[in-house]
């Protein structure tokens, strides 16, 4: 179900498909800063709403298979198709009358700097943490774990989805760089919740990682114009911290930050620090923007 923060249900007007998304609305907005935040979990958004103050108009997308976003067999779960997707409710709910934040994590930043370079009309700037997407130059304890998998023909067990604590375990410790206590049944809670959806996330996750969607962001990466800023763990062990670099390399007026001692789960393990990184950086755009126009 598509759920206003506060508690008021809303569906966009027109919708074919059913997104379940998250909105705050600002009694004063921030002067052309909104956000976008499509992530790959809505268990991510907790954390970081917590630390955006409340003067931001903030719309949370579900991506697909997470909370009531509709899936269908017949949907292109592509990084294209889920850009498109995510067009099509931002034009629904009237989201790009005015240029917008986006930003977008894992899966999630793949699909923003898709939807950037796409849709550059809707995007006044951009905020990338640890994307997939990308080629790089050092293979991640993930990728070496999946060509193992590969090579013993073992494609089934994907270390990030889960089906028995004891996975469930390793793949937070995957994700993270902190090392979280969680009873074992938590653990189980936790599976038991995802047993049920697991096909479609390996059915989701082998689409995003055939060869049309692999390296979706690095093939539209040149065309993303608006200023783009990079957040990634030094500790990632699922996507290197090198793609920043090949990012930066590609986009102008491109601004990296590298969190140290933090993994994959970057808004989980650094919610405020995220939190401020991003404001900070809508304040410099603000800020050079008012400068332009005063000169």
């Amino acid at each position: 179900m598509a759920v206003r923060l506060g508690g008021e249900d809303q569906h966009g007007p027109g919708c074919a498909e059913h997104v379940c998304h998250r909105r705050r609305h600002a009694g004063h907005p921030h002067p052309g800063i909104r956000g976008l935040l499509p992530p790959l979990a809505l268990s991510a958004h907790p954390h970081l709403l917590l630390f955006l103050p409340k003067n931001l108009h903030l719309v949370c997308v579900d991506m697909p298979g997470h909370e009531g976003t509709t899936r269908s067999a017949l949907d292109d779960y592509s990084i294209s198709g889920q850009a498109k997707r995510i067009h099509q409710f931002v034009e629904c709910i009237k989201l790009n009358r005015r240029p917008f934040h986006l930003v977008g994590t894992s899966m999630g930043g793949n699909v923003a700097g898709v939807y950037a370079a796409q849709y550059p009309e809707d995007i006044c700037s951009l905020t990338l943490i640890c994307p997939a997407g990308l080629p790089s130059t050092t293979d991640s304890k993930f990728i070496k774990q999946l060509r193992e998998l590969q090579e013993s023909k073992c494609i089934d067990r994907i270390p990030l989805i889960p089906s028995t604590p004891e996975e469930m375990a390793d793949m937070l410790k995957l994700c993270s760089y902190v090392r979280f206590k969680v009873p074992q049944q938590i653990l189980q809670g936790l599976v038991d919740v995802r047993i049920p959806h697991n096909d479609f996330y390996r059915k989701l996750f082998l689409e995003i990682a055939d060869e049309k969607s692999r390296h979706s962001l690095h093939e539209n990466m040149s065309k993303i114009k608006a200023p783009t800023q990079v957040i990634w763990g030094k500790q990632d062990q699922v996507l290197d911290v090198s793609g920043a670099s090949v990012l930066a390399s590609a986009i102008p007026n491109c601004h990296v930050y590298i969190l140290e001692n933090c993994g994959h789960s970057v808004v989980v393990e650094w919610p405020r620090k995220t939190a401020n990184l991003i404001l900070e950086f809508l304040a410099l755009l603000h800020s050079m923007d008012s400068n332009k126009k005063q000169a």
